[in-house]
């Protein structure tokens, strides 16, 4: 990557050292910001930033840290990137696979009227291919059993004290190293909103680091299954983690608390729903069920509402 210097050829101390740069053409237009969505953990994310110049994202690869940003330019398709840090070439290696370029939409066959009514209006949307499971496996084990508030604010604070400042002008912060994971006893989990339990789990996939990424080279179902047999991963952390390390069109979250209600709503007109009944509604769409449960996601239909509602714990009590 090239440094900003000086007349004399020597580094200039303060500057931001220009980036390396990259296109990718695209058969169409893509929407990244809602394409990119599910990557990020709430607006407090440090690792992510969602601005009228682009995405940015903070990446670890095998050559360093990086930070992306990536955009596209108003009335065409090209997707442009740069990216700053040691790891920069290897981060814009994995851009098509974030820009949702090897994403395949017309795999899915719309067979419910509105599931092709969305097809039509967010035909911009893919589905992101980040190419690391441990990135959002972190943060869907501090997700489980919480509401979103709480992840959010739980999942922000882990990675302020964890993780290291991102190269680049965007002031991110990369997601935590399975060794700086499994090094921190679980009480000091404690204050940043993570109880012992997940605290634990986080510890151990720090210690699994390595192995876990080397699922990446099995199919995202193998990685799940695989995921699956480590203590404290269940159905939906793990399709919650493939979902984004693989871009897979067909991640169930299994157990979600919402997602079961919105597809038997909008596919069935049943306000609720379960495990079962979400499978069953999502069957003819096997091969592309995550792809279905996104755009579902995005429609932002209501599902009518009565009962109690699922509210924040004290840690005290986990």
């Amino acid at each position: 990557m090239n440094q900003a210097r000086g007349d004399d050829g020597e580094p200039v101390d303060g500057l931001v050292p220009a980036p390396l740069e990259a296109c990718f053409e695209s058969p169409d237009q893509i929407d990244l910001e809602l394409s990119l969505a599910p990557l990020s953990h709430g607006r407090g994310d440090p690792t992510m930033h969602f601005g009228r110049d682009g995405v940015w994202l903070a990446r670890r690869t095998a050559s360093g840290p990086a930070t992306l940003r990536i955009w596209t330019n108003p009335g065409e398709a090209t997707i442009r990137a740069q990216a700053w840090g040691a790891g920069s070439e290897q981060a814009l290696l994995a851009v098509p696979g974030l820009a949702g370029l090897l994403d395949d939409p017309s795999q899915l066959v719309a067979v419910h009227p509105l599931i092709r009514e969305l097809l039509r209006r967010f035909a911009a949307l893919r589905l992101p291919r980040s190419g690391q499971l441990m990135p959002p496996l972190i943060p869907a084990v501090v997700e489980q059993k919480v509401t979103a508030g709480e992840a959010q604010a739980a999942y922000a604070a882990l990675v302020r004290r964890l993780g290291e400042p991102a190269p680049g002008p965007a002031g991110l912060r990369l997601p935590p190293t399975g060794a700086r994971l499994a090094a921190l006893p679980y009480f000091e989990f404690h204050p940043m909103g993570i109880e012992r339990r997940r605290a634990e789990v986080l510890r151990q996939l720090g210690r699994l680091e390595s192995t876990i990424e080397e699922t990446m080279a099995l199919s995202a179902e193998q990685a799940r299954a695989r995921l699956q047999a480590i203590a404290g991963i269940g159905p939906w952390t793990a399709a919650e983690a493939t979902a984004a390390a693989f871009g897979d069109p067909d991640a169930v979250s299994l157990g979600d608390a919402h997602i079961p209600d919105l597809v038997s709503w909008t596919l069935a007109g049943e306000p609720r729903g379960n495990d079962a009944r979400l499978m069953e509604l999502l069957e003819p769409y096997r091969g592309q069920r995550g792809r279905v449960i996104r755009l579902l996601q995005v429609s932002r239909i209501k599902i009518p509402r009565y009962g109690p509602r699922f509210t924040p714990g004290h840690i005290e009590r986990l």
